[in-house]
């Protein structure tokens, strides 16, 4: 990767200042941190929640977060009965305009046929303990619709404001492969 980047350098095709503006720009205004606001908003106000499982989409446009790779999103809920898991079996379907770039590890074919294949084994081994009789629904993000977990809201965390809240999600937590 490294040879390539220096080729197209030396021949003018890439310049370097632009590629970390992109980074930075997905690191700081397209990322975990939008999807964080959209679950903590979810956890203090109930009829924004119902907006968002019933219209993922319009929902988090609300919030002023859409574009491509976000214009079709489904909101699926984690419960005491129900842990949700998003993978993409064919490549790397992902929601940028709340979870940023995608992980490596997302992409990768393991992951991807693992997540269908033996669902709690693999999340057990990222560090995803779901409870013996709980239910693992995986849904399989494609170019037409992409998925957002909607992690259940930490025990104590009644007594913290929207923004505290939003601190608790991770990117982890809004793809399934961990539970806050």
């Amino acid at each position: 990767m490294a040879a390539l980047e220096s080729l197209l350098v030396d021949k003018g095709i890439l310049d370097l200042t632009a590629v970390d503006g992109v980074v930075a720009h997905y690191e700081h205004a397209v990322g975990p941190m939008n999807g964080a606001k959209v679950v903590a908003r979810a956890w203090v106000d109930a009829a924004y929640r119902e907006r968002l499982l019933a219209d993922g989409t319009a929902a988090i446009a609300e919030l002023g977060f859409s574009g491509p790779e976000g214009d079709h999103m489904v909101v699926v809920e984690d419960t005491p009965e129900v842990h949700n898991a998003v993978v993409c079996t064919l490549c790397s379907c992902y929601p940028w305009p709340v979870l940023g770039l995608p992980p490596n590890w997302y992409k990768s074919p393991p992951y991807r046929s693992r997540m269908v294949r033996e669902p709690r084994v693999l999340l057990a081994e990222m560090g995803c303990v779901v409870p013996d009789g709980c239910e693992i629904r995986v849904w399989d993000s494609s170019a037409e619709v992409r998925y957002l977990v909607l992690p259940m809201r930490p025990v104590g965390s009644d007594d913290l404001s929207e923004e505290e809240l939003a601190a608790l999600v991770t990117r982890d937590a809004m793809i399934g492969v961990e539970r806050l």
